[in-house]
């Protein structure tokens, strides 16, 4: 969902670009074909403010971010930046956008922060990839797992690359499935096994 200006509007990847569609009647408001992912477009799009969309894929698509103005009583899409995926893009996850910053792991594996210019700010180090797994950002805390089951917590800052802590909580094997937060709670699975974890200040 976006609020583009002030109409309610969703946000589409298709095969034949990015679309926005009306929340009203569902009538096509603008469509932008020069961003497609052909085998599988997963990442959602990013919503910025009323104006501006990020978008990022796998498949050496990289990263883009699309300004949609009102012009003449009509929508129109223009690309602000696009950046190769060895800048910026995703695979699997949809990057976070948090506080003035995005963040996400990139296809080298590396957890990136980036500002919303296009500009790197840091990147983990070759020690730390994470592959295809979920990461979510709860308490100025980003929650990053990668394939295996490690759960690795890092500062949420545009500082530089902080981790906190990092524990295998999962056996491991496709820990992809997205995490989910509730009453201090972090519920992490991979291919075979659901956990859950109390993750609340104080507690191990």
């Amino acid at each position: 969902p976006m609020d583009l200006g002030d109409e309610r509007s969703y946000v589409y990847c298709t095969g034949g670009g990015v679309v926005g569609v009306s929340s009203d009647d569902g009538k096509l408001l603008w469509q932008y074909p020069n961003w497609r992912i052909n085998i599988a477009n997963v990442p959602t799009p990013v919503i910025i403010d009323k104006e501006r969309i990020f978008l990022s894929g796998g498949y050496n698509s990289g990263a883009m971010m699309l300004s949609i103005k009102h012009v003449d009583n009509k929508y129109a899409p223009e690309s602000l930046f696009r950046l190769d995926p060895k800048v910026f893009g995703s695979d699997q996850q949809t990057p976070i956008y948090y506080k003035g910053h995005i963040y996400g792991v990139r296809p080298d594996e590396q957890l990136a922060c980036m500002d919303l210019d296009g500009n790197i700010k840091w990147t983990s180090t070759s020690a730390n990839k994470f592959g295809l797994g979920p990461y979510t950002i709860i308490n100025n805390m980003i929650y990053v797992m990668d394939d295996e089951g490690h759960l690795t917590v890092v500062k949420a800052t545009p500082d530089a690359y902080e981790p906190v802590t990092s524990a295998k909580v999962l056996e491991g094997h496709e820990s992809w499935g997205p995490m989910v937060f509730v009453s201090g709670r972090l519920i992490v699975r991979d291919l075979t096994r659901m956990r859950c974890l109390d993750i609340m200040e104080g507690k191990s």
